[in-house]
């Protein structure tokens, strides 16, 4: 079974370029340690709620916008050491820093329960 790393991230806009290039850079690292996909999706329709939302899980402000993100593993197995990996490769090292707040950044790990659709067909 596969299994994801979510993430959601305040950015600032005016460094959506900087990300973008930051997130291409490191895209590959992942997938050479055995991530199978790797996605990161720039906030266009995030409705602020009443309760809860995704800016006020990562308190975004004003001026920043989120940043909806997955890795896909083969397993958690496959996750765990393809971590370890990405985090001694010394291009990850050598990397500019971070373009955000890591600090607000919320992340986890999942196991998918439904995948239904084109991607899961492939």
């Amino acid at each position: 079974m596969s299994y994801v790393d979510g993430f959601v991230i305040p950015v600032p806009a005016d460094r959506r370029e900087e990300f973008r290039r930051h997130a291409a850079e490191a895209a590959p690292v992942f997938l050479e340690h055995g991530a199978t996909r790797v996605v990161e999706c720039w906030g266009d329709d995030v409705p602020e709620g009443t309760t809860t939302d995704f800016r006020m899980a990562v308190k975004a402000e004003p001026g920043e916008t989120v940043v909806f993100s997955w890795i896909e593993y083969p397993s958690r197995a496959a996750r765990d050491a393809c971590m370890g990996k990405v985090m001694e490769d010394p291009r990850m090292k050598d990397m500019a820093a971070m373009p955000f707040d890591g600090k607000r950044m919320i992340f986890g790990g999942f196991l998918p329960i439904v995948d239904a659709g084109a991607a899961a067909a492939g």
